[in-house]
């Protein structure tokens, strides 16, 4: 039996506060498609992982709350608060040591207990602003 959208979704904040891109990755179909705002999507399994474990480099004590987790039909939504701190190279930029939190949310589509589609909606200037980038 397949997990649930909710558990699935469990599973994936779980492996995300570990920074453990493979155990994220493993949640996601072959074919899957990550949106997050303001960026182009990432198309299939490997784009999603590489994302991932660039994201733990650059911010490797990356985390966040769950505020609330709803779940209606193949759907489940995700609101967290999250935080971390730049320690390493991130989009061009060399680490600022600054540290940032940040809420938004995101929705997961679940299908035979695994992601076939997520879209993220955070605001990118201030996360950006927190750690010294400019946009």
């Amino acid at each position: 039996m397949s997990r649930s959208p909710r558990e699935v979704v469990e599973a994936w904040s779980i492996a995300f506060n570990r920074q453990d891109a493979d155990a994220l990755s493993a949640l996601y179909a072959e074919r899957a498609v990550n949106w997050q705002v303001n960026d182009q999507p990432l198309e299939g399994r490997a784009a999603i992982c590489e994302s991932f474990r660039h994201l733990f480099r650059a911010f490797p004590d990356i985390g966040h709350a769950i505020v609330n987790l709803l779940e209606e039909g193949e759907w489940a939504a995700l609101e967290w608060d999250g935080w971390g701190t730049h320690r390493g190279e991130f989009v061009g930029h060399p680490p600022s040591g600054r540290s940032f939190r940040l809420r938004g949310c995101g929705f997961f589509q679940v299908r035979d207990g695994l992601i076939v589609l997520q879209r993220g909606y955070w605001d990118r200037f201030t996360w950006f602003d927190q750690i010294g980038l400019s946009i």
